[in-house]
């Protein structure tokens, strides 16, 4: 933190992480985002175990973050989508390479 009480960037991007990495569900989302899954009821759809529930609230968490971008359409019925931004796209980034690792613990 600086001298205001403030936390620094490295530390707000290192907070976001840990939040987001410990998360299964967060994880789950963002993966489902980058898979082109970008509207709430598909995302529950194609997350096993998901209630919109616990959706709503990952969302609203991932797009505090800055992870993910809401876009609302005028519409009827109204329609919302999720988008990566470009930050949700580097750390997606991170958890491609860290399933990479786990690919390769497990086949070693």
């Amino acid at each position: 933190m600086n001298k205001l009480g403030k936390k620094t960037a490295a530390e707000s991007a290192y907070r976001c992480l840990e939040d987001v990495i410990g998360c299964k569900w967060s994880v789950s989302v963002l993966i489902a985002a980058d898979e082109g899954v970008n509207r709430p009821g598909a995302m529950v759809r194609h997350i096993p175990a998901l209630s919109t529930k616990v959706l709503n609230e990952r969302l609203r968490k991932l797009v505090r973050y800055g992870l993910l971008e809401k876009r609302s359409y005028p519409e009827l019925p109204p329609r919302t989508e999720y988008h990566l931004t470009t930050f949700g796209r580097e750390v997606m980034a991170l958890v491609a390479r860290i399933r990479e690792l786990d690919r390769t613990r497990i086949s070693a």
